[in-house]
């Protein structure tokens, strides 16, 4: 792992120090295509990073908090947590973090991971602005790597998951992951998403619950389960497809192969809901866009591919089809989106 390095300061475009100019990061969040769980199970798995952004602004001592921000700034306890983290790693940070204004354009409980780009907006937003007590005036300085390895970290410790959504923040745009069962997965490949295509996400507004989810697919793996055993080999052919279909810009293999992966969550692990069906029923018959179910399931966000010149005739579509009978449930344009370090994909794993 890269080891963090003091900044020399602000003439060379160091952030600048707690009580200087409030300094942040905005981070993506992302799709899963194809692939859930696979991650931390072996196999292979596609994310997509979403321009629906998650912003962390550190905010000067004495600042007034923006007009509607929540009282804790959005952070929740996420904030005090990852201080707490990075003081056992970056020796002199004082005992209090910086107070931060957060704010997320995807919906929460989503499968969007949401939370991931909280925390990895948090640690990076933390790391620039944050001096040790006793040190110079310059920031510390956090490789791309070493802050993926952080954030899966801590949210290991917390969820015991895998670490797709880490990187998929991080790196952008389209990747192609190997999972791995300890550690961070690889990046077998990066590449952009085609720009004639647009994502349509359908937020459910049922939350998922990633912690019981883990449990009981852990519980499966240790027991031998035959059906993680199938899932893990029909999702991981789903995500090869999947990667073919964008690099070949094959739209309609791509709806294919996203629907393989979809029943391969449903069928095999149960990760479907009566509601979620209804509404991927609904989109095929109002604008016949295949849709999957994004994450770990029991509830969350559906996602489909279109073209982007119809984007907005297949989100009215969508939103006319919803009508009374879903009025919680939400249709969001969004597209594909470069990462806070995209470079992280170029460089090699530790």
């Amino acid at each position: 792992m890269n080891a963090p390095t003091r900044a020399s300061g602000a003439e060379d475009g160091a952030a600048a120090p707690l009580g200087g100019p409030a300094g942040g990061a905005v981070v993506p969040c992302r799709a899963c295509l194809s692939g859930e769980d696979l991650d931390w199970l072996g196999g292979r798995s596609v994310s997509l990073a979403l321009d629906l952004t998650t912003s962390v602004t550190v905010r000067p001592p004495g600042a007034r908090p923006p007009a509607g921000a929540a009282p804790d700034g959005g952070a929740g306890a996420w904030a005090g947590e990852v201080w707490t983290f990075l003081r056992r790693r970056l020796p002199g940070l004082g005992p209090r973090p910086p107070v931060v204004t957060a704010r997320s354009e995807a919906p929460a409980a989503s499968g969007l991971s949401s939370s991931t780009a909280l925390i990895v907006a948090l640690f990076r937003a933390f790391t620039e602005a944050a001096v040790p007590v006793a040190g110079d005036a310059g920031g510390w300085s956090v490789p791309a790597r070493t802050l993926a390895q952080w954030a899966y970290e801590f949210e290991f410790a917390i969820f015991n998951g895998g670490g797709m959504d880490h990187l998929a923040v991080i790196a952008g745009g389209l990747l192609l992951l190997d999972g791995r069962t300890t550690g961070l997965p690889e990046i077998a490949q990066r590449a952009d998403f085609p720009d004639e295509w647009a994502v349509v996400v359908l937020d459910s507004a049922t939350r998922k619950d990633t912690s019981d989810h883990i449990r009981s697919v852990r519980a499966q793996l240790a027991a031998g389960d035959a059906r993680l055993a199938a899932y893990r080999e029909r999702t991981d052919a789903a995500s090869a497809a999947v990667w073919e279909a964008v690099r070949g810009r094959d739209l309609s293999a791509l709806g294919a192969a996203m629907s393989r992966a979809h029943r391969a969550m449903r069928d095999l692990q149960g990760m479907s809901t009566p509601l979620l069906e209804e509404l991927r029923s609904l989109a095929l018959r109002a604008a016949d866009l295949p849709l999957k179910l994004s994450g770990a399931g029991g509830g969350g966000a559906l996602v489909g591919v279109c073209p982007a010149a119809d984007q907005a005739e297949v989100v009215a579509r969508l939103r006319r089809a919803l009508g009374p009978a879903h009025p919680r449930a939400r249709v969001i344009p969004a597209r594909a989106a470069a990462g806070l370090a995209p470079e992280i994909a170029a460089a090699p794993a530790p």
